[in-house]
């Protein structure tokens, strides 16, 4: 395969049997679909995708305290260092149809969002006071913040502001897990990109999406054993310890 820079590249995590296997059946969809693009892969097995020609897969063990969703800016600095424009899709996604060869991608992001104060109140207003908080950190007012779809959105290059771009979006991410929020990270993705001057694009969204059909594989209910909750529970506590400890390096913004 041409490893020399891309236009645009496709990205995902796939962490976990089941999400490997559904990365590999969207790299499948992106043969077919798109035989010339890549798919940048961050998984714990990157030796589950040697058979894709058209996969990039890199070794990534989850930093996230109790899930990898904020992970997931670990593989647009992969992607980004591969192609000028990065496409993070969720591995529980199909792609359906051709994709356009001809969009014009526009610096910085792009994706679906609403206003964060809106999508926080419609769905976890518990967590209003957490965001309100960390904007005056970053003094931002939280008025102008967007929350951002995260299962489908666009990055690219804008004169290296992409890579701020991501170091806030660790820094917010860091932050919110500390506090036991989670999820719905959206949120941070908007703080991140309003924090360095990003306003969200739409235009391009609308076409890779109409091409996509996402499954929410994350809704699906699974079996675990006694042993496996107890590993978890230890791999969470061993997370949480560890992010506390790095935290101290910016006491203030953590702890304060």
């Amino acid at each position: 395969m041409n490893q020399f820079e891309k236009d645009f590249c496709f990205c995902t995590l796939a962490l976990q049997p089941k999400y490997r296997l559904l990365a590999q059946r969207l790299a499948g969809d992106l043969a077919q679909y798109s035989p010339e693009t890549l798919l940048v892969v961050g998984t714990d097995e990157p030796i589950d995708f040697k058979e894709k020609n058209n996969v990039i897969a890199f070794k990534h063990r989850q930093e996230g305290i109790l899930h990898c969703y904020n992970d997931k800016r670990f593989v647009l600095e992969k992607a980004l260092s591969k192609c000028r424009t990065a496409i993070i899709i969720d591995a529980d996604t199909r792609i359906v149809r051709n994709i356009p060869n001809n969009i014009e991608w526009m610096p910085g992001i792009t994706g679906r969002s609403e206003n964060l104060i809106q999508h926080v109140n419609k769905h976890t207003p518990e967590r209003l006071p957490y965001f309100q908080t960390l904007a005056k950190k970053l003094n931002l007012s939280l008025d102008n913040v967007p929350w951002v779809g995260e299962s489908l959105f666009i990055i690219s290059r804008d004169g290296g502001k992409e890579k701020e771009f991501l170091k806030q979006w660790g820094e917010i991410g860091n932050y919110l897990e500390l506090n036991g929020i989670h999820s719905g990270e959206g949120n941070g993705i908007g703080l991140a990109a309003t924090k360095i001057g990003w306003t969200v694009n739409l235009g391009e969204w609308k076409e890779i999406k109409a091409v996509t059909q996402h499954l929410d594989a994350s809704d699906e209910k699974t079996s675990t054993t006694v042993w496996e909750n107890w590993q978890r529970r230890l791999v969470y506590h061993y997370r949480l310890n560890r992010m506390r400890v790095k935290a101290l390096k910016d006491f203030n913004f953590y702890y304060r």
